[in-house]
């Protein structure tokens, strides 16, 4: 298995690069592109979330406990006194960071339903309704979370079947295949849990239409593949290639090569 920091390393670059797709593909604006960046990066950690000790595990349920006892702090902000809100903010607080990751982990198991693509679905699904319904952002830059969601999730699994090959004694370790699967063969019904959780975050997620309509465009296909190399030179100072057009447009210049310059005009004869 890698560790965290090859995780989210790797996570990170992965992350990083969709990010320069998706700011020169101009699918969102640039303030989105951020959040959702770091969903790819949750992504690659997110797995782990089934080991009781693991820093992703710990993380993750630190961060549902501040946002869910803020989330019943600003609900019930004008019906308690100060003294009441800090008893609901604080047992809400500790609630779900150690009653909540309690009860998880006493039903969880290591590489079970969470290391697997089913989980990564409901992963995406549930990141894009988080953006759409609790962040407030676009069906579109929602599911595009989503998508960034589960290909650090799918990283993570990767990463962990690499680590099961041992290249130098030739051999696979006996964690091979347990962790990029469709789903757990061996706990039926927390599959099938994880199935109904897939099919109700669907049904509470925004509608993909935005998402698949911008990803299936021909133009933005187009514009990436133009923009995927520089036309003339690297950063302005190395040229790229030597090319000599072939249609030249009534009264341009034509282009000329780096290394060869152009042929000095010829002078026109002296009249006689």
């Amino acid at each position: 298995m890698a560790n965290f920091t090859t995780h989210i390393a790797v996570g990170t670059i992965v992350s990083g690069s969709l990010a320069t797709l998706t700011l020169a593909a101009n699918v969102i604006a640039p303030e989105n592109l951020i959040p959702v960046t770091m969903a790819g990066v949750l992504g690659s950690v997110l797995p782990d979330i089934d080991l009781k000790e693991s820093r992703p595990s710990r993380a993750m349920f630190s961060g549902l406990a501040i946002f869910f006892s803020f989330a019943v702090l600003f609900t019930v902000a004008d019906r308690y006194s100060i003294a009441e809100l800090w008893l609901l903010w604080l047992g809400t607080l500790g609630l779900v960071r150690y009653g909540l990751h309690a009860i998880f982990h006493n039903l969880a198991v290591h590489r079970g339903t969470w290391h697997s693509i089913l989980a990564g679905l409901f992963s995406a699904a549930a990141t894009a309704v988080v953006f759409g319904n609790v962040l407030d952002r676009h069906a579109g830059v929602a599911w595009l979370a989503g998508g960034f969601m589960f290909i650090g999730f799918l990283v993570h699994l990767t990463l962990d079947e690499i680590y099961a090959v041992d290249v130098e004694d030739r051999r696979l370790k006996n964690s091979f295949g347990t962790a990029l699967k469709a789903f757990d063969r061996r706990h039926p019904y927390a599959t099938a849990g994880m199935a109904c959780a897939l099919a109700l975050a669907i049904w509470l997620a925004p509608s993909p239409t935005a998402f698949v309509t911008g990803l299936s465009s021909r133009d933005m296909w187009a514009g990436l593949n133009d923009r995927l190399l520089p036309q003339e030179r690297w950063f302005g100072l190395v040229k790229v290639s030597s090319r000599v057009a072939t249609d030249t447009a009534p009264g341009a210049s034509p282009i000329t090569t780096g290394t060869i310059p152009a042929p000095a005009p010829t002078a026109a004869p002296a009249s006689k």
